[in-house]
């Protein structure tokens, strides 16, 4: 089975600014289309940054932290964005971005490592093709159990280990795989282990193979 590709579950209407957009055209774009941040634009269309309502939100509680514990004095960047009033000066610079090619599993690597919730999508000159959020990355687990456990068997222990499969009794619930049976080298129930592991909408895995402990 072909993997599944951010082109496969981005979101291809996106709403996003250019670099002049004042405050309050942002604000009214996130409340309008309920959505949480605007990819930021220049005139070639490339991707320049990323205003978050996280970002925005530095406006309101800038005064208060000044006059409170005057942390905006010992954080440059964050009093910037309190002050700024378009949205090159508020927008989190560089965005983190991906390219539409790029399979699910990276894009979850890639939100998880950099703590972002949504990736712009990108293509090679940098120009916005759509955005994928931490809910479209998720949809690859309402993948069907009847599908998964197809490649279970077919795919990874006929396919890629060219084992028998009468040799195993692989049951898939809800996602999550239970694998029985005996396999001769440690090593070789390990990589199979690992293979099932990683296939596309696997929960858990639930290792009930019987092999040499060396």
């Amino acid at each position: 089975m072909r993997a599944t590709t951010v082109k496969d579950i981005m979101t291809t209407s996106v709403v996003a600014v250019r670099e002049e957009a004042d405050f309050k055209e942002m604000v009214a774009a996130l409340h309008t289309r309920r959505i949480s941040a605007l990819p930021v634009l220049d005139d070639a269309n490339r991707v320049i940054g990323l205003v978050s309502e996280a970002d925005l939100l530095f406006k309101e509680a800038g005064p208060a932290l000044a006059h409170g514990l005057g942390r905006l004095t010992r954080m440059p960047k964050e009093r910037a964005k309190a002050a700024g009033i378009t949205a090159v000066e508020v927008m989190t610079s560089p965005a983190v971005t991906i390219g539409a090619d790029a399979p699910v599993m990276e894009a979850a690597a890639l939100m998880q490592s950099r703590r972002v919730k949504r990736l712009p999508v990108v293509d090679a000159d940098g120009r916005l093709r759509g955005i994928v959020s931490r809910a479209d990355v998720l949809t690859v687990f309402e993948r069907p159990d009847h599908e998964i456990w197809d490649e279970v068997v077919k795919g990874v222990i006929v396919g890629e280990f060219r084992l028998d499969p009468e040799m195993f009794v692989v049951t898939v619930r809800s996602g999550v795989v239970t694998v029985t049976g005996s396999v001769d080298r440690r090593s070789g129930a390990l990589e199979m282990l690992a293979a099932i592991r990683h296939l596309e909408g696997v929960v858990a895995l639930r290792d009930r193979l019987s092999y040499p402990a060396v």
